[in-house]
């Protein structure tokens, strides 16, 4: 499954923003530690539990981190391209995964041991305000996630969730339509929300009804953001507008 190869740093700065703001010569004497992995769709990149010794950056694809128990799954994120995970685990010796990685698509990513990790962090002090800030986004969607699966009942915490689809995956239209440049199945959304997926197939297929949403080659398009915005005025957690 690892592929080594040498690493165009143009094209890293360019797939990775992580990268942009690190000194040349530096990413230089970095690249050749990095590999280039590739995944299947449905392949599980590691599994919670597990002992952390990579962080992954996202060259092209999308990847489901979630967490699990014999009877139910909760999705935590979906990562797109640019982005990274794995990254927590490295940050002190001993710990382990807290959630599992699975490519949502065919997945190309620079993947980096903890060493020369550590080796980046002592070398460049920019990097540890990137993670830090990363995480403290990271944080605020674990609250927001947390807040909404106390006090949201499903159809507002799928409501929510589609909203925050279209932030993160929506392409705007002249129309003030959002399409999701992803797709995203019932049972995928399922799992963001904590609720079954015929519970989730109900409140989509009411939401098509009043005409505010449609589905289009199996990628949503929401119609009315505005009026699914109102939906749950006041009772959703603050988020950043779409822009």
């Amino acid at each position: 499954m690892l592929v080594l190869k040498k690493i165009d740093t143009i094209k890293l700065r360019d797939s990775i923003p992580f990268f942009q703001d690190i000194d040349q010569q530096l990413l230089d004497q970095l690249t050749p530690y990095m590999k280039e992995v590739s995944f299947s769709k449905g392949n599980v990149i590691f599994h919670e539990g597990d002992e952390g010794n990579q962080i992954f950056f996202i060259r092209i694809g999308m990847v489901s981190i979630y967490t699990s128990n014999k009877a139910k799954r909760i999705t935590l994120a979906y990562l797109d391209q640019g982005e990274y995970f794995g990254e927590m685990a490295l940050m002190q010796p001993g710990l382990f995964r807290s959630a599992t990685a699975e490519a949502m698509t065919t997945v190309k990513a620079y993947a980096l041991h903890r060493a020369d990790f550590q080796q980046l962090v002592e070398k460049e002090r920019n990097v540890s305000f990137l993670l830090l800030n990363y995480t403290m986004e990271r944080l605020r969607k674990a609250n927001q996630q947390i807040h909404d699966l106390t006090f949201l009942n499903v159809q507002h915490r799928i409501i929510r969730r589609l909203i925050d689809l279209c932030k993160e995956f929506g392409r705007s239209n002249a129309d003030d339509t959002y399409k999701l440049t992803v797709k995203i199945t019932h049972q995928q959304l399922a799992d963001t929300v904590g609720a079954a997926r015929e519970t989730v197939s109900k409140v989509l297929i009411d939401l098509q009804d009043q005409q505010l949403i449609i589905f289009e080659n199996k990628k949503l398009i929401v119609l009315q953001l505005k009026q699914l915005e109102q939906k749950i005025e006041g009772w959703y957690y603050p988020s950043q507008p779409i822009s």
